[in-house]
């Protein structure tokens, strides 16, 4: 029988099947949730059972039902061997442990329902905090029954559920704040990680606080520029900050040598960013600063720079459906570098003069990938780590980074309030389910500075759970930002 509920792609198998689950509505949206699962060991009787009950379930007139129901009917559909709770790298070993694990947590079901061979995942919810979260009650039920006629109407709210209430009624700004306390204390290595935290301190201000942290660099002990590299270079968005923040004259040196690397000897524009690699990070490390020294100085040169090298980096790493590759041997829209050209240009845009003729030209070029991005938020508010690959996990950061250039262009009338508004508050609520009070995230991908990666090699890289530095730095700008600080 056909189910009219919502049909997710919570996951991929190891040889990269989609894990498909169905969500039928409750009476209201304060309904308990119930999760059924099936098919732990391939697909088998457990799977029949989960999909006859939700058939079932879904022909109930929805003011009669009284819980929201979502069925996993072939959680393991490759009978691969399975873990609870999962150990080694996510998702790359017992992939299938740790996508239903992880999204159990982050969707903290009041109660769970297993059909058939449970692979100890009934006693792994009973006795354990799931990924940081809360406790789930679970169950084993007989496959051969009407297992969901037996469910009361008077279901408890789990602990995990109780967790993520509390969590999303914080404000932007209490957010920002709690994750001041873990992120953003130093800035030993500049890089732009450790940038975007001290950034958002900044907005918070904390600039007494940030200043002692930045007295090396503007005394002239330490070289913020002595290992030039991208990430180098971006980490002097804060310096622009600060500069703009307390009128210091030797932050905006930094920032102007910093965005001399853009120029040759005599002076003149160099045909690309000598420092670009061939990433689309490009777009985020490169350019900016180059905008940020323009409006610092109000020298026409640097925003010609950083017109032409967008330019060149639109030839080598733009897609024709407007997503950008994350390298030029690569075709895969990697999700951090997506977010890296929708943040950049946003960054960048907001320094840019109207009247510079570029300036129509990177207007378009964020507004097309605006669009492009807007078709791959899933439905839980989160872009995935490859962008057009349904199942590939849920990216944290990425998604706090393109919700951050979304606002951005609202608010700046870049974009059209009625269409992006509601994917930002989808964001930022999953941004907010994910993050603990002690800076504990969900799935922040790591580093992929390496070349000739395949779409395999980035739906397999290390999906973080616990604190991040580069997770926690964006969640705080976007924070921030929200904030309208």
């Amino acid at each position: 029988m056909a189910i009219a509920g919502e049909h997710w792609t919570i996951g991929l198998s190891t040889s990269g099947t989609p894990i498909e689950a169905i969500v039928v509505a409750g009476r209201s949206v304060a309904s308990p949730t119930v999760l059924l699962v099936g098919g732990l060991h391939g697909g088998d009787q457990s799977s029949d059972a989960i999909a006859r009950e939700a058939a079932a379930f879904e022909q109930i007139p929805q003011n009669r039902r009284a819980f929201r129901l979502i069925a996993i009917a072939r959680a393991n559909p490759e009978a691969q061997p399975l873990q609870f709770p999962p150990t080694g790298v996510a998702y790359r070993d017992q992939i299938e442990s740790h996508v239903l694990w992880r999204w159990i947590g982050t969707h903290a079901p009041d109660l769970v329902l297993v059909a058939g061979q449970d692979a100890g995942l009934v006693d792994a919810l009973s006795q354990n905090v799931v990924i940081d979260i809360g406790r789930v009650p679970a169950r084993k039920i007989d496959a051969s029954t009407r297992f969901l006629q037996s469910v009361t109407t008077d279901i408890a709210v789990s602990n995990a559920h109780q967790e993520i209430e509390r969590r999303l009624t914080r404000s932007p700004r209490a957010l920002a704040e709690e994750l001041a306390h873990v992120y953003g204390q130093e800035f030993k290595q500049p890089t732009y990680i450790g940038a975007m935290a001290l950034v958002s301190r900044l907005r918070l201000g904390e600039r007494d606080e940030v200043a002692r942290v930045l007295a090396p660099y503007l005394d002239g002990a330490q070289d913020s520029f002595a290992k030039p590299s991208q990430s180098s270079l971006a980490s002097h968005l804060l310096f622009f900050e600060y500069a703009r923040h307390s009128r210091d004259d030797r932050a905006k040196a930094l920032v102007v040598r910093a965005a001399a690397s853009g120029f040759t000897e005599n002076g003149e524009l160099r045909e690309f960013m000598p420092l670009h690699g061939g990433w689309s990070d490009s777009l985020f490390m490169d350019i900016p600063i180059l905008a940020m020294a323009g409006a610092l100085t109000g020298e026409r040169r640097y925003f010609d720079m950083a017109a032409r090298h967008h330019a060149f980096m639109q030839q080598i790493v733009r897609r024709p459906d407007g997503l950008y590759r994350h390298q030029m041997s690569a075709e895969a829209a990697w999700g951090r570098g997506n977010a890296f050209p929708a943040l950049g240009l946003a960054l960048t845009l907001s320094e840019f003069p109207t009247d510079h003729p570029d300036y129509p030209r990177l207007l378009a070029s964020y507004r097309t990938h605006m669009a492009a991005l807007a078709r791959f938020q899933d439905e839980n508010g989160m872009w995935r780590n490859v962008i057009d690959r349904p199942g590939a996990y849920p990216e944290y950061s990425a998604t706090a980074m393109i919700a951050t250039a979304m606002l951005r262009g609202i608010r700046k009338g870049w974009i059209d309030r009625a269409t992006y508004e509601p994917l930002i508050d989808k964001a930022w609520k999953a941004i907010l389910a994910r993050t603990s009070a002690n800076g504990l995230l969900v799935d922040v991908c790591e580093s992929t500075g390496t070349r000739g990666f395949t779409d395999l090699d980035y739906l397999r890289r290390t999906a973080i759970l616990g604190r991040d530095d580069r997770g926690g730095g964006m969640a705080m700008f976007f924070a921030t930002e929200l904030a309208g600080l």
